[in-house]
């Protein structure tokens, strides 16, 4: 689920409050980032078809996830940003019909690498729509209980297309996998006439600048050491090819935090990161997102390779998870105002360990679905949606105006990321051809241990304070 949040000013030209057109507007939002998560778990129910007819092996297909997630989590920062120099409209309308092509031209490929290279594309184009999505909408309502009413349904239709996601991918899957690419394509030109009819026009911004230089080293930097994680294992850790591309995704890295300190308009201003809580909600969200993608990446492929599962029985085997993130989503505001981000986020992290735990004791070759799978998905579930609201609140509390969107932006991109790595690893443990649940173990152990350790370190405050 990629929901971004971006500070931005309302704007004096916004129509009324109860203007038609206004709700319009906020109705094309919605659809994108409905489509936006539904297209993320349509997918990941598709892999293990697209897997056996394109004959990727398990290395391949996790490009097909992080092949979207880093083009996603690598230009989101620059995504915010440019609808601010360009004009939110034109780059809203852009980058959804980029995204329209893309689902379109994966769903038609018979060609893995071409396959991932649209997922790559579609990660890209996401990094624009989502956060023009949040601008135009806070540029559209005046801040108040409108603003935040809408920014409440907004928030919905993430979590509620990320469900509904499993369950027309599990149908769609059982038709052909080809669908669950090409169902978004008529979806979002339906989105993009409307947006085109409905979003006000705005003028960008008088000054300010791109940080290409930053962009680029970022997602070049993040590609090639996901890419020599996952080949090394093959390859072996010391083959020149795995040393080179380790060496060259260290000094891109090493680049982007220089080309941070010298450029005028930087992605990440570094000294945002000598705030702990903003630190410990990006790293709270690596371990959020990295081991919840990565446990269901694994179970996709064990409940349909292994267990034989059809698409449809194995998505509603994983919708718990899903529904609970979607009707609790809503409520967890109120809790984080009336008990502080730092419980809730404790609470997350326990429950998505208990989650892993659980799972490792009862699943083995014949899981019974409601003593071991069902409980694993509730815990996972509860643990994301009080993770996710929690953590985001955490990484923008204190921060000035004035950098709302580099925080937000900057735990979102935090979250991306880290998942694609954590993804990398797991993949490399679990690669080769599965025939038992034992096959897996090492991955879901991984994820159990990146749940644990975010874990401790939301603790570590609580009783530092405690001892004080």
């Amino acid at each position: 689920m990629t929901t971004t949040l971006t500070g931005v000013r309302a704007e004096a030209s916004a129509p009324p409050v109860n203007s038609t057109r206004l709700w319009g507007v906020l109705a094309v939002l919605c659809a994108v980032l409905f489509l936006d998560a539904l297209d993320v778990s349509m997918v990941g129910v598709a892999l293990p078809s697209i897997g056996t007819e394109l004959g990727l092996s398990t290395t391949s297909l996790q490009w097909i996830v992080n092949g979207y997630v880093l083009g996603y989590g690598g230009l989101l920062l620059l995504g915010g940003r440019t609808a601010d120099l360009l004009g939110r409209r034109r780059v809203f309308l852009v980058a959804l019909g980029v995204f329209a092509v893309a689902s379109l031209i994966g769903g038609l490929v018979d060609d893995g690498t071409l396959l991932i290279a649209t997922r790559f594309v579609k990660g890209l184009a996401a990094a624009f729509t989502a956060p023009t999505a949040l601008s135009i909408l806070t540029t559209t309502f005046p801040e108040g209980p409108a603003r935040n009413r809408a920014l409440s349904v907004f928030s919905v239709f993430g979590a509620s297309g990320y469900s509904s996601g499993l369950i027309l991918g599990g149908l769609l899957t059982s038709v052909g996998w080809r669908w669950t690419f090409l169902i978004p394509v008529p979806i979002a030109i339906a989105a993009l006439v409307a947006g085109a009819l409905l979003i006000p026009r705005d003028r960008p911004a008088a000054e300010g600048g791109h940080d290409l230089a930053g962009a680029v080293t970022l997602v070049g930097g993040m590609l090639l050491a996901v890419y020599t994680v996952v080949s090394a294992p093959d390859r072996g850790w010391l083959d020149p090819v795995t040393i080179g591309s380790a060496v060259l995704a260290a000094a891109l890295l090493a680049g982007f935090v220089l080309v941070e300190r010298k450029v005028p308009h930087p992605l990440i201003r570094l000294g945002i990161l000598r705030v702990g809580s903003i630190v410990r909600a990006n790293v709270s969200m690596v371990a959020l997102f990295g081991s919840y993608l990565s446990f269901q990446f694994m179970m996709t492929l064990y409940l349909q390779d292994v267990l034989h599962w059809s698409p449809l029985r194995m998505a509603l085997a994983l919708l718990p998870a899903g529904l609970l993130v979607a009707f609790a989503s809503p409520f967890v505001g109120r809790l984080v105002t009336r008990y502080g981000t730092a419980p809730l986020i404790v609470s997350s992290m326990l429950s998505m360990s208990l989650g892993y735990g659980w799972f490792l004791l009862t699943a083995g070759d014949r899981p019974d679905y409601v003593t071991s799978i069902l409980p694993t998905m509730l815990l996972l579930g509860g643990g994301f949606a009080f993770g996710f609201s929690a953590i985001m609140a955490q990484a923008t509390d204190g921060i000035a105006d004035s950098e709302q969107g580099l925080a937000s932006g900057l735990v979102q991109t935090s979250g991306q990321v880290g998942a694609a790595l954590v993804l990398a690893v797991v993949t490399a443990l679990v690669s080769g051809v599965a025939a038992a649940f034992d096959h897996y173990r090492p991955g879901i152990d991984l994820v159990a241990v990146v749940a644990v350790v975010g874990l401790v370190l939301s603790l570590a405050p609580i009783l530092k304070r405690s001892r004080s």
